[in-house]
């Protein structure tokens, strides 16, 4: 068969291919050899099906022990989605706003589908069945995503995350590993006997701590902030999408958890410690913690009320 008689737009990706495969110094010839050979991929094949709905193993009998696994796992892939957009937004040069705005839409949005998702927690899960089995996950805590902490630490100058108590002692060209020590997430596992700080803690930084450290080091001058203050004129547009950045991670994500933590764990008087010791009732809540990622976007009235209309919203169903 003569070369004229094959398809040209077929012939002219062999050619492409040819260049490409030549520049690389691998032969074009073995490759389309292998794609003669090689099964049609599948759709199961492709997302690793079977082994993603092999990863749900409760511990207990407990069947809504199972929703509370994929909760949490699809979670951390929603996280991962995030950090996703942060690092193209950190590594993109040059920055153009465009490209900046719209990775924030991205990350808004899958922010969105996280607050939302919460109902499947506390909507999801027999309320008896949950502190039945929660009793097998000690010392494990959802405090442990590392991927959240990365995400904070993308977003903003480490130091704006400092506990509230501690936050003026520190800044910019604060050393990571001090910075690391003061995190206000530290003070949320520590354990409420004693303030020493719990087993949920300490193997949390033995897996984790250095790359924490690391990653507030990298991200220092690449950080959402530091990107931000790159922009010579911050069109109103992207100053409004940081800002809801901020509101969906600090307010909504930790009030949507807290709110699920009431239903679950609050008794009154008394309330239940959550697994690994986690102080939650003084650590989800915005207004202990006051975490704030770009504090130069809000006014001061706007920073002392953090996170206290939305509570007074859905937790006390007032208007």
């Amino acid at each position: 068969m003569q070369e004229n008689q094959f398809d040209p737009q077929i012939l002219d990706k062999i050619h492409l291919l040819q260049e490409k495969f030549k520049a690389s110094g691998q032969d074009m010839l073995s490759y389309l050899e292998g794609l003669l050979y090689a099964d049609y991929l599948t759709y199961w094949e492709y997302i690793n099906l079977d082994v993603l709905l092999s990863l749900q193993q409760p511990k207990t009998s407990f069947k809504d022990e199972k929703i509370f696994i994929i909760y949490h796992q699809i979670t951390e892939l929603y996280f991962k989605l995030i950090i996703s957009e942060m690092e193209q937004i950190a590594d993109h040069k040059p920055l153009s706003q465009e490209f900046f705005k719209q990775r924030l839409e991205r990350i808004l949005m899958y922010l969105d589908h996280l607050i939302s998702s919460f109902a499947m927690m506390w909507k999801g899960m027999e309320r008896e069945q949950f502190l039945k089995f929660r009793m097998s996950l000690l010392p494990s805590s959802g405090f442990q995503s590392a991927q959240y902490r990365e995400i904070e630490l993308m977003a903003t100058d480490a130091f704006q995350l400092i506990a509230l108590s501690r936050r003026e002692e520190f800044d910019y060209h604060s050393p990571s590993d001090d910075i690391f020590e003061h995190l206000y997430w530290q003070q949320g596992a520590i354990e409420l006997a004693t303030g020493e700080k719990t087993l949920t803690l300490k193997n949390f930084e033995l897996k984790y701590g250095k790359k924490l450290k690391e990653l507030i080091e990298n991200y220092r001058r690449k950080n959402l902030w530091q990107r931000y203050m790159e922009i010579e004129k911050p069109e109103e547009e992207l100053t409004e999408l940081m800002k809801q950045l901020d509101l969906k991670a600090n307010v909504f994500w930790p009030l949507a958890h807290y709110k699920s933590a009431v239903r679950y764990l609050q008794r009154d008087p008394v309330d239940i410690a959550a697994t690994g010791g986690t102080n939650w009732q003084k650590y989800l809540p915005p207004r202990f913690q006051k975490v704030i990622f770009f504090p130069e976007l809000w006014t001061e009235n706007e920073k002392e009320e953090w996170g206290k209309g939305w509570v007074v919203k859905e937790i006390f169903g007032e208007d």
